[in-house]
């Protein structure tokens, strides 16, 4: 991805990125109106709040879904909504937040100029179970949303643990278990809710609506899986911590070995952690489950055999199906495999403008370094970095960046605009380009910062098995 007049194998048409995307404005705002709405709860709806419904009502008029939410907001806003109605306005809302979603990405494959994936086949139907478990949860985030985050108290939040603690044996409910848990820990650290300074109320309204429709029957339903024959070119990694867990999400391109087209595939390996693990020793918790790590950390390709991939292209990883290849170069890779290949469809559920993460190569660029953040200069345009991004757990930092050269990252959409999550920059560095990776450390590192941070990651997990077993024997 370079500037038009720059030439080279992956143009990019950064002038998209900023123009306005039709109806993309209007379709927020009725989001917002119905997120509103759930703040001060949906029991008895004051005017300000039923125009949140009707404004939601009338933003998907022209679907098969209209009459449906335009009974729920009539009802809703009279104070006699019932779960069904509830579900129905989540289902509105999430479809405009899927439409959003097609929107940016169908502008992002527009400016890159790359070919679009097939639509992905419908879910595995499986037999339904635990009805009533499913009921149950809903009948609770129906409470939730009667009560709204404003009303929320321990006793309400706290009726999620029942629930949560039936679901969880059951591998067909853990998904939506572990939405309740999180969600509901969310809320009652925040409880309560009169009190709150601010609401985070996107986020709720996402985890809430989300939520309510994996209670319906089918929505929670197995991925269609298939099994795929190749080579795995690494691109980057993305790194999620939080206090208690570790992700590690890579993308890469995956050539098949029957020479069909190049398609964009991530694979992600997660563990829990104590939170005194952080920076350089989060990758002893995540090394050991993924081989693909040391790939990654030593710039080399993997061989696949018979590995599984969902419909949405994520490997579930299994090292019996992998090994090390040949070395391969990043942005090699993202010069002359990135360009043509395809992203895999997106299910319903999971179309959200946050999910957006298209990797991406910007070269020949200027650098805008000040208090308000780095931003590149491309072709014309400036197009934000966002810094924050970059993991403790590798050498790349927002100085790599600002003295660059060359850029492969994520393409995200947040509060409204463009960002780029730099993965790796080039530098160049006595008349030679010098690359540093997010994900340099991931197989192990010399860097003597990481190694501090290696050594305590050990002596911290040391002494918590040490405890752990004393704690068994008594």
């Amino acid at each position: 991805m370079v500037p038009d007049d720059q030439g080279g194998g992956c143009l990019m048409r950064a002038d998209l990125l900023f123009d306005a995307v039709d109806g993309l404005d209007e379709a927020l705002a009725a989001v917002d109106g119905f997120d509103a709405a759930l703040v001060g709860g949906l029991l008895r709806p004051q005017p300000g709040q039923a125009e949140g419904l009707a404004g939601l009502a009338d933003a998907v008029a022209g679907t098969p879904l209209a009459s449906r939410v335009a009974e729920a907001a009539d009802k809703t806003a009279a104070g006699a909504g019932d779960e069904g109605h509830h579900v129905a306005l989540a289902a509105a809302r999430t479809a405009l937040l899927g439409s959003v979603h097609d929107a940016l990405v169908a502008r992002v494959e527009e400016a890159v100029d790359r070919p679009r994936g097939e639509a992905a086949p419908a879910p595995a139907a499986g037999a339904e179970q635990a009805v009533n478990l499913r009921l149950a949860a809903r009948s609770w985030l129906c409470d939730l949303a009667r009560t709204g985050w404003r009303g929320i108290d321990h006793e309400l939040v706290g009726g999620a643990a029942s629930v949560v603690s039936a679901m969880l044996p059951d591998p067909a409910l853990r998904r939506l278990a572990t939405l309740l848990d999180g969600f509901a820990a969310e809320l009652a650290a925040s409880c309560p809710g009169a009190t709150l300074e601010r609401v985070p109320v996107r986020r709720w309204a996402d985890l809430w609506s989300r939520a309510l429709l994996l209670t319906l029957p089918g929505a929670d339903s197995a991925p269609a899986v298939a099994e795929v024959t190749g080579r795995l070119l690494p691109l980057g990694v993305d790194v999620q911590e939080h206090a208690t867990a570790v992700q590690a999400q890579v993308h890469a391109v995956f050539e098949p070995s029957d020479g069909g087209p190049a398609r964009l595939v991530r694979a992600s390996v997660s563990a829990p952690k104590p939170d005194t693990v952080v920076g350089a020793g989060l990758w002893q918790l995540l090394r050991p489950h993924m081989s693909l790590l040391a790939a990654l950390g030593e710039g080399r390709s993997m061989d696949l055999d018979a590995m599984p991939v969902t419909a949405e292209g994520d490997l579930l990883w299994d090292d019996a199906c992998a090994r090390t290849g040949e070395p391969a170069d990043a942005f090699t890779t993202a010069r002359v495999a990135l360009p043509t290949a395809a992203a895999f469809a997106v299910s319903p559920l999971d179309r959200h403008p946050a999910r957006i993460a298209v990797p991406v190569l910007v070269e020949g660029y200027g650098v805008e370094d000040g208090d308000d953040g780095v931003f590149l200069q491309v072709a014309g345009c400036r197009l934000g970095v966002d810094t924050d991004r970059l993991p403790a757990a590798g050498p790349l930092t927002a100085e790599f960046v600002a003295s660059s050269v060359a850029c492969l990252g994520l393409l995200r959409w947040d509060a409204g605009k463009f960002l780029l999550q730099p993965l790796a920059v080039e530098r160049t560095v006595r008349k030679k380009a010098v690359a540093v990776h997010a994900g340099s450390w991931a197989g192990g590192t010399t860097d003597k910062a990481g190694v501090r941070a290696e050594k305590a990651a050990t002596d911290a997990v040391t002494v918590l098995r040490e405890r752990a077993g004393k704690l068994l024997r008594k």
